[in-house]
């Protein structure tokens, strides 16, 4: 059985969406870097990817998990030149062990955004 997890305190999705479906794993949505309170985008690479991950902790806490529980994402990047610049923000909020992970820069993404994440999380 698959249910729908939502969380107020992550951006609404900006199409025919969920934020997530838990399915025994929990699939997040990819995130880009609005901030849920204003509605606006962050600026600059590291601000995107902090907030990216904080709204997939807002999803992932909606179904009792945390980032901690995350074990695959997928990152995509407007700029690939962006990559040790998200790769180092990304890593202050993982400790080992790390998440799988694919890393592909994408020829645009939703809103201008700089950086995308989706996550996989299981109990």
């Amino acid at each position: 059985m698959k249910k729908e997890v939502r969380s107020a305190s992550a951006p609404s999705p900006i199409g025919p969406y969920s934020q997530a479906i838990d399915a025994g794993a929990v699939y997040c949505a990819g995130q880009i870097g609005v901030n849920p309170t204003t509605g606006e985008l962050e600026q600059g690479i590291e601000a995107q990817t902090t907030r990216c991950l904080s709204n997939l902790e807002a999803v992932l806490g909606a179904a009792g998990l945390g980032l901690k529980d995350i074990v695959k994402t997928t990152v995509f990047l407007a700029n690939l030149a962006d990559y040790k610049q998200m790769n180092d923000e990304y890593a202050r909020h993982f400790s080992a062990p790390f998440p799988a992970r694919s890393t592909v820069q994408a020829a645009a993404l939703p809103r201008g955004a700089l950086v995308e994440i989706d996550a996989v999380a299981v109990p």
